[in-house]
């Protein structure tokens, strides 16, 4: 392609309000235009990438098995009606009539339609396994499009859906998936880690996700280097601390706390007493005034549940099965810790909401600031990590907080994961150390079980003519979060440096001097022939300054650079390696042998 015909409108400033560098740079060099929040137009190098990432994904997916067909975006509102998603799914879902008034939506997934299918299509066990896949266009009403193409509302994605006849052989279409899924991702040159994930809306016991290392990420994830255990914080669960030395939990002292000089006493975490914490509201707060640190608090607040959830569907279950009251409930966690909305979601078995001031005051008869569990009227759920060990806590009295609180002490308390894991905590599963990242989703994977197929009706008959539900799974992955991914790890301060295998061109061509008779007939020369070889090469063939096709080349990022320059009388071109910066003189006759070389490597 020459760029003197190509649509590669590139651009020298940032686009307003961009942060991720993704979104810089592939508006930048032209990859991408927005034209409206959320929404994208794929220019023609752009698209190429699109093109070369959809078919690394159809070549892995055709090599376990599956096979490719089509379903439409636009879907009658029944069938999501009849899963129960309908009215699970809030505003995100694009829902609208026809003509006739018939109530549609555009599908942010196709776990209905291929339920749908199947239903009418797979009636014995001889026709399973089945695996299927597509790639389309799907819609999603996302409240805050941000970061580019990485949150859109609509985007593009593979699909794949297992079909199978039992819990066991599900098992092996999981790992048909992550087998493939391992080689994509490899293969368009991402640093990944698959991690356990939250199955959301999609539901089923046991799901992955599949994230790309980038400090632009909107998930964060957490991992232990000794034993490959990773997971989304969403879903973490950190080991139990071990007991703090006592000087940690000692205040610092009649020269440095002000509550010693307030009292004349220090604190004695053991000891039931009232403590006078006078304009203390905060764990912070009152942590600075006693000289203790957080971790020697419970945090205390009053939530109130609201409507259905999927309490266990993959989440931590609580020692005692969801809350049934329809009133306020406490919850506690460590003073040094944060609450885990989700895992609270699980436990509850419900969504909610924080109370108000005035719900606060009337369900435990003190303001916010001051509330604590001893005693207490309300259900309680506690983090598992408050099982053990002495605590102040809010005296449910103004001004005053309370030392020596235990859970022993609130009978009524389920425990359950309910806070973050964080960096730096024990793991759960050996004696290592968490660490976190930044990632990019990239990609999931949904043991789906029966979610789908037993409201649906899709069953099949066993070899002894029973009748048994589909045992089903679900595999996505984001193409455009791909690209941007790559572009956050393989990028430098002049532009992306694709990696070979989804880069839009292999070769960016480069005519130095487009009025010089010599220079032009050798890169006419090199555009025939090196495309007859198989490489993809873009022609920047221009009547523009050498300055502006190299800072173009540059922000494109294509693996290789051949520069027809001041030699070409010699029949012999620059060679640059857009990654390394490393250039090199090649003679002609050498030069597709060296662009292989380097395109192996790239």
């Amino acid at each position: 392609m020459r760029v003197s015909q190509l649509l590669l409108p590139t651009v020298k400033e940032d686009p307003a309000g961009a942060e991720a560098v993704s979104h810089k740079l592939m508006v930048r060099a032209g990859l991408v235009r927005q034209l409206a929040a959320g929404i994208y137009v794929f220019l023609p190098a752009g698209w190429r990438v699109m093109q070369k990432i959809e078919q690394i994904i159809r070549e892995e997916m055709d090599a376990i098995g599956c096979q490719e067909m089509l379903m439409p975006v636009m879907q009658p509102a029944e069938i999501w009606q009849e899963s129960g998603r309908w009215d699970a799914i809030g505003e995100e879902m694009f829902r609208l009539k026809d003509r006739k008034r018939a109530e549609m939506v555009l599908a942010m997934t196709h776990e209905e339609v291929v339920t749908w299918l199947a239903a009418r299509e797979v009636h014995s066990y001889k026709q399973l396994p089945q695996l299927w896949y597509h790639f389309q266009t799907k819609e999603r009403d996302e409240a805050r499009p941000k970061s580019g193409i990485l949150r859109t509302r609509e985007f593009i994605m593979k699909d794949s859906y297992s079909l199978d006849v039992s819990e066991e052989a599900l098992q092996e279409s999981y790992r048909l998936h992550i087998g493939a899924y391992d080689r994509i991702y490899r293969r368009c040159g991402l640093e990944f880690m698959m991690v356990e994930g939250d199955s959301g809306m999609m539901g089923g016991a046991i799901s992955h996700e599949y994230m790309a290392f980038a400090e632009a990420g909107e998930d964060e994830i957490v991992f232990c280097r000794e034993c490959a255990y990773a997971s989304n914080v969403e879903t973490a669960v950190a080991g139990a601390d071990p007991e703090p030395p006592a000087s940690e939990l000692t205040p610092r002292g009649a020269d440095d706390a002000p509550f010693a000089k307030a009292s004349g006493a220090l604190v004695d975490l053991f000891a039931e007493a009232e403590l006078d914490t006078p304009d203390c509201k905060t764990i912070q707060q009152v942590a600075d005034y006693l000289g203790l640190p957080a971790r020697a608090f419970v945090k205390a607040l009053v939530v109130v549940p609201e409507g259905g959830g999927e309490a266990g569907a993959g989440g931590p279950a609580a020692s005692s099965g969801p809350v049934t009251s329809s009133g306020p409930v406490m919850v506690l966690v460590r003073g040094d810790h944060e609450l885990n909305e989700l895992k609270l979601e699980r436990a509850l078995g419900a969504g909610f909401r924080m109370a108000t001031p005035d719900e606060v005051l009337e369900a435990q008869g003190v303001e916010p600031g001051f509330v604590g569990p001893v005693p207490t009227p309300l259900p309680v759920y506690a983090d598992e990590s408050l099982r053990r060990g002495h605590y102040v806590a809010g005296a449910n009295r103004p001004g005053f907080h309370r030392s020596g609180v235990t859970l022993e002490q609130v009978p009524q308390a389920t425990f359950a994961d309910l806070r973050d894991a964080r960096p730096g905590d024990p793991c759960a599963q050996c004696p290592g150390e968490l660490e976190g990242a930044r990632v990019i989703e990239v990609g999931n994977i949904f043991q789906l079980g029966l979610k789908y197929s037993v409201p649906m009706g899709a069953t099949f008959l066993d070899e002894d003519g029973k009748e048994k539900p589909i045992v089903m799974g679900s595999y996505g992955i984001g193409l455009a979060r791909i690209a941007a991914a790559a572009v956050e790890q393989h990028h430098d301060d002049n532009g992306i440096v694709w990696p070979a295998s989804i880069a839009p061109f292999h070769v960016h061509l480069i005519l130095v001097r487009a009025s010089d008779d010599t220079q032009r007939a050798l890169a006419e020369e090199l555009y025939a022939s090196l495309g007859a070889e198989g490489f993809e090469v873009v022609f920047d063939d221009r009547e523009m300054s050498p300055g502006i096709k190299f800072k173009d080349a540059d922000l494109l990022g294509c693996p290789a650079q051949v520069v027809v320059g001041k030699r070409a009388g010699e029949g012999v071109v620059e060679l640059k390696e857009r990654g390394s910066g490393e250039r090199r003189d090649v003679p002609v006759a050498e030069l597709a042998a060296a662009l292989t070389d380097l395109l192996a490597r790239a």
